[in-house]
């Protein structure tokens, strides 16, 4: 055997290092392969040193690890190790005894590894530019081919079952960390056979290339016939029991996928023994169409003679020497002398394929199918879904995958042997609890969270998502079914379901985006695309009929913070003065690019027209332009959802292009070799009603012709289609303008403090040269603040601070002095205050107050009132309940802003407001004769009327009931106004109500410091104003206890 020496000593001979490693490799396997034994009579005798060759072997195979050439396979190949030596050897030492299974275990290894799947992509990716120039992967496909011959020779299979057999019957206390590495090796060998594919069926093929293009079909009878089938679905029944089995779910899952991905579940349910006559009878059929069809576009029997014509084209002519032009039209002959366009072909299917299984084959197939659902089919899936969701370190991205096809084939080899059992019956009796599984709601979730997760991965995982699709589809199905049955329990769990699905929002947009998103996917993903639209729009009808609107979730995305507009954040206001910037709180709360998740009334109608789509429109037309490949269940489904675009949602003018119309004048030429069926009679009739719409829009809009070349994006579709916008009741019932008193008021957009909205409205009325409002609005602030400042020093007496020097003010009063500053005007100054009715001086003024939008925007943001909303002439007055101090601040910000008007950044006042909506009384009928009496009465009078009895209902209703209960008021309002005057008179001797002469503070019982204690402020620690005012407040409620306490003596 070489060493690692001899190819460094090749390399410094000066040979090339791919020659060197090939001759010298060769040289020391070629030995190593001859001393494990040979043929001697018939019969394989092992050499001496057969096990420590196969150990050799074992670790030649592994210098693979590192050559991108593979040089070891290409020579084990080449020398056919495994089909004369490895095998044979299998075959002679499996269960014959300890030494004998050693090496037994070790040939399983090897085959294992000699059989390992290729990912062809991916080696190609990482080959070298330079080094690995002549690398071809075509020969070592080739040799997994007749390594999975070689091992489905009778007895191979069943001499790998015994290797496993012995660790398998092990109890779980027996069984060790061997016995389950023995299985895990024989379970990948069984994957990597599954994973081969056989060649494609071809009658040209040879002897030895046919024997490979049948492989699959002998695998599947080989492992039923030595149980192996059997024993997965042992495996899988018990994945959730024993941890041993739980590891090898993945497994179990990635060999099922290669079992079944080649099988239509709907031809596992027919009967096996009938269907390849029935294949017969529908390739006869196929092949008398095809023969009429060529007859009828076949030349006569004059086809000996030549054939002229001349065609006129405008003012151009040309000549055509051909018999078809008798019958075809000019411009197809024309067409098809010009050179062809050859688009790419499309994959047919990159998540399944389609294996040429034997009748069988497919008999098991069906056995081991319903085995597997009748046993373990809740059981495995359910193992799965929890590894995948705990991220199990043995859970790869393609598992995912997996699993959402194992699940979608399942599903529908339920529903098809559902509907088989309902029409002619199998015998079978299956129940929907079989299935249970997979229609919860975490399982719902799941899926589409993978679909969601496939769509925004960058590049999308297409694949992964027509498997989303499809599991998605079957599971609607499913559900569907469920709600058809009498029994009451499945109904009610589908009809929640059925909430829950269309609640989440979700399934209704990924049904769009996968048809809006094709472009270059396979066929298969085009199919299921359109088989879920179609799915879903027939059960979203169904339910709206049924239930009516519901409500769905919505998902968007947070527009991003757009701060206080154009202006910014109030420039130009500083906090001096008195004027307060108040903090718009959303600003710090809405965070950027943030989802938020809405609730939106759901109808089907609404639904039905998003679906009038430019991008659906094109999948669909790209579908049906392979018609004669379609079946007659595949055009139903493409022509119920063009129905639904060009007749229920009126979006005809969609197929208003010259793309659309041609392959519509292709399939009307079709016409002819159509099948009878009705869905062919459906697409001929849609075809029909298209055409004349377009034809009668274009004689009405001449243009059209030209548009015809141009998309259909954007609505634009509308302009030339029967669809009329809908007129919402609400505008219908809006009260025109011309019904109002008074013109539309206004308020800013959002996103501005109060201070800047005032500073907005002070500057629209600036821009529009009506300074002179403004000053007005001074003028009245002024006055006000004046008349009340008078009150408040008349009732609370004058500010002695301002006259005595601060040495004559004992330190007590000048203390409470402060707090009454801060604690603002007494309740008997506020009591004082009255409403102050504007006056109007001039016509201008009322004509402001009534008519002028911005000059109202700022009367309310400064809290003026109306007396009457509905008068013609508007009476603005400043209530009693605003403070001085607050008509003081809104004085200083008018004239802050007047001097230094608010920056907008070059955007004017006006253009940051906006109409205000205005609220519509709700309209009486007069139900009796005294109603339609008091129409005619006079409007003061009725308003008079209206104000006395709802006074007289409130009073009635809510206060003299509950006053009658308290007791006498006025005896209470006695001792409260001899309470006031007390704590008055106590207040102007210059002493505390509750301190006696001594000034010592008078002792409270313990139950009054507790109650006292208990009421805390929520601000936590007070500032120094609060603290003050909290020290007036408690001397006033002691003296008030001592009264009480003296008036109860």
């Amino acid at each position: 055997m070489a060493s690692e020496d001899e190819l460094s000593q090749s390399h410094s001979r000066g040979k090339s290092p791919a020659i060197s490693r090939r001759a010298i490799l060769t040289r020391a396997i070629t030995s190593v392969i001859t001393a494990l034994g040979g043929l001697k009579g018939g019969t394989y005798i092992l050499g001496d040193e057969a096990y420590g060759c196969l150990k050799d072997l074992k670790k030649f195979w592994r210098k693979d690890d590192t050559d991108d050439e593979r040089t070891v396979a290409r020579i084990m190949w080449k020398a056919r190790v495994l089909e004369n030596d490895i095998v044979p050897i299998l075959l002679e030492t499996a269960g014959k005894g300890r030494v004998e299974d050693r090496c037994a275990i070790l040939c399983a290894e090897l085959v294992t590894s000699m059989t390992w799947p290729i990912d062809v992509a991916s080696e190609l990716r990482e080959l070298d530019d330079e080094l690995d120039v002549g690398t071809d992967y075509t020969t070592l496909l080739s040799s997994h081919l007749s390594y999975k011959a070689a091992l489905l020779q009778p007895g191979v299979i069943q001499a790998l079952f015994g290797v496993m057999l012995p660790p398998l019957a092990k109890t779980r206390k027996e069984r060790k960390d061997r016995d389950g590495q023995i299985i895990n090796i024989v379970l990948h060998l069984f994957r990597n056979l599954a994973f081969i594919r056989d060649l494609p069926s071809n009658t040209h093929l040879s002897a030895d290339q046919a024997e490979h293009s049948g492989l699959q079909s002998k695998l599947i009878m080989t492992l039923s016939e030595n149980h192996i089938l059997d024993t997965l679905v042992t495996l899988a029944t018990n994945a959730e029991n024993d941890p041993l089995f739980t590891s090898w779910n993945t497994l179990l899952l990635e060999t099922l996928y290669l079992l079944l991905r080649g099988v239509k579940p709907s031809s596992l349910v027919l009967n096996q023994v009938q269907a390849p006559k029935d294949d017969l009878v529908r390739l006869l059929d196929f092949e008398a169409e095809r023969k009429r069809t060529i007859q009828r576009n076949a030349a006569s029997r004059h086809s000996r003679f030549g054939t002229t014509i001349s065609v006129k084209a405008g003012q151009e002519s040309m000549i055509l020497h051909t018999q078809y032009a008798i019958k075809k039209e000019a411009r197809d002959i024309v067409d098809g002398t010009k050179k062809g366009k050859y688009l790419k072909a499309k994959t047919l299917d990159e998540l399944g394929g389609q294996d040429n299984l034997s009748p069988y084959a497919l008999t098991v197939l069906q056995g081991f199918a319903r085995e597997f659902i009748l046993s373990c089919f809740n059981s495995f899936l359910g193992s799965l879904l929890k590894d995948i969701k705990s991220e199990r370190p043995k859970i790869t991205e393609k598992d995912n995958l997996r699993l959402l096809f194992v699940t979608k084939w399942f599903l529908e080899f339920f529903m098809a042997a559902l509907a088989k059992d309902s029409g002619v019956g199998t015998g079978w009796g299956w129940g929907f609890e079989l299935v249970a599984e997979v229609v919860d709601r975490g399982w719902i979730v799941w899926i589409l969270r993978r679909m969601r997760g496939a769509i925004e991965e960058k590049p999308k995982q297409w694949t992964e998502l027509q498997a989303g699709i499809e599991c998605l589809t079957q599971l609607l199905l499913l559900i569907d079914s469920m709600s058809l049955v009498s029994e009451p329990t499945l109904s009610e769990a589908a009809e929640i379901l059925q909430h829950q699905l269309y609640y989440n929002g979700e399934v209704l947009d990924l049904a769009f985006e996968g048809l809006q998103g094709y472009k270059e996917q396979s066929i298969a993903y085009l199919d299921s695309s359109i088989q879920l639209a179609y799915v879903l729009l027939r059960m979203l009808e169904k339910w709206g009929k049924q239930k009516g609107d519901v409500y769905v979730r919505r998902r968007r995305m947070r527009a991003k913070n757009r701060g206080r507009g154009k202006g910014g954040r109030g420039k130009g206001v500083p906090e001096e003065e008195g004027v307060l910037d108040v903090a718009d709180v959303d600003d710090e709360v809405a965070a950027e690019d943030e989802r938020i998740i809405e609730e939106q009334m759901f109808t089907f109608d609404k639904f039905e027209s998003k679906f009038a789509n430019e991008d659906i429109t094109h999948t669909l037309l790209v579908y049906l332009a392979r018609f004669k490949e379609l079946s007659a269940e595949n055009v139903k489904r493409v022509v119920s959802l063009l129905h639904r675009q060009a007749v229920k949602a009126k979006a005809e003018g969609l197929f208003f292009k010259v793309s659309t119309l041609d392959l519509f004048r292709s399939i009307l030429a079709e016409q002819k070799s159509l099948p009878r069926t009705q869905p062919y009679k459906d697409l001929v009739q849609l075809i029909n009603f298209i055409l004349r719409q377009f034809f009668k829009a274009a004689e009405k809009e001449p243009f059209l012709l030209v548009e015809a070349f141009f998309p259909k994006n954007r609505g634009q579709w509308k302009n030339f289609s029967s669809w009329e916008p809908k007129t919402h009741d609400k505008q219908a019932d809006r009260v025109p303008d011309s019904t109002w008193k008074h013109p539309q008021d206004v308020q800013v957009k959002k996103g501005y403090s109060w201070s800047e909205q005032l500073g907005i409205a002070v500057g629209c009325l600036v821009e529009n040269d009506q300074r002179n409002l403004v000053e007005w609005i001074k003028e009245i602030l002024a006055t006000v603040v004046g008349i009340r400042q008078r009150i408040v020093e008349e009732t609370d007496g004058p500010d002695k601070n301002k006259d005595s020097d601060s040495e004559e003010i004992n330190e007590d009063e000048q203390i409470r002095l402060e707090a009454g500053k801060l604690k603002g005007p007494s309740s008997d100054a506020i009591a004082k205050f009255e409403d102050y009715l504007i006056p109007y001086v001039s016509d201008e003024q009322a004509d402001a107050a009534t008519k002028n939008p911005p000059f109202k925007l700022v009367c309310r943001l400064i809290k003026f009132c109306l007396l009457d909303d509905n008068a013609d002439e508007l009476e603005w007055y400043v209530p009693a309940a605003i403070l001085p101090s607050d008509l003081q601040i809104s004085f200083n910000l008018i004239n802050q802003f007047l001097e230094k008007p608010l920056d907008l950044e070059g955007t004017k006042a006006a253009q940051l407001l906006r109409k205000k909506t205005r609220r519509r009384a709700r309209r009486r009928e007069p139900s009796s004769e005294a109603e339609s009496d008091a129409e005619d009465e006079d409007v003061p009078k009725r308003k008079a009327r209206r104000k006395k009895e709802e006074v007289h209902y409130k009073s009635a209703q809510f206060i003299e009931d509950s006053d009658a209960e308290l007791g006498d008021d006025e005896e209470f309002f006695q001792r409260e106004a001899a309470l006031r005057a007390r704590t008055a008179l106590a207040a102007a001797e210059g002493r505390s109500a509750n301190m006696k002469s001594t000034g010592t503070k008078k002792r409270k019982t313990r139950k009054e410091a507790e109650g006292r204690g208990q009421k805390k402020r929520r601000g936590g620690v007070p500032s120094s104003g609060n603290a003050m005012q909290e020290v007036v407040d408690s001397d006033a409620d002691d003296y008030a206890n001592d009264l009480s306490r003296s008036e109860q003596r």
